[in-house]
């Protein structure tokens, strides 16, 4: 039986099944940890925006799988992953958080009604109690979100 206050993590690549492997390692952790069918879902779609939004806001240039880049005298290698997943389990909600390179603050925009894309960290918004993001520095930030254990 998983404790109380659990922890698991995972590499993202910037494969085309990185959202989808996400989704899966976030299913799978949070049924092992016997948290309800709901929870899991909300916090499965949270975890499907957020790794969404690294891989289309938070690589740097010249990733994915990029090449070590000159910055003034140095060399600064490719990083050896694009993202990072990180579950939290808490006692009242589920930390999830998503740690890439990209050092632009997210940005929620009003959503266009015929576009396809765009309402991602709305629904961050909807199903978590909170959600917000580390302040971006030269190594980049993390976005997290809370999602009650309530459902």
């Amino acid at each position: 039986m998983p404790a109380p206050d659990g922890f698991a993590a995972c590499a993202l690549s910037s494969s085309a099944q990185t959202v989808a492997e996400a989704r899966r390692f976030t299913r799978s952790t949070l049924t092992g940890w016997r948290l309800a069918a709901d929870v899991t879902e909300n916090a499965a779609l949270v975890v499907t925006e957020l790794v969404s939004n690294a891989l289309r806001h938070g690589l740097r240039t010249g990733e994915p799988d990029a090449a070590p880049v000159a910055r003034g005298f140095c060399v600064v290698p490719a990083p050896v992953c694009p993202a990072w997943l990180a579950l939290t389990r808490q006692e009242t909600a589920v930390l999830c958080a998503v740690s890439d390179a990209g050092t632009d603050a997210p940005v929620v925009r009003t959503p266009d009604p015929l576009a396809e894309s765009g309402r991602g960290l709305h629904l961050v918004d909807r199903l978590s109690d909170a959600w917000g993001w580390t302040p971006p520095d030269h190594s980049g930030k993390t976005v997290w979100a809370t999602v009650s254990l309530r459902g």
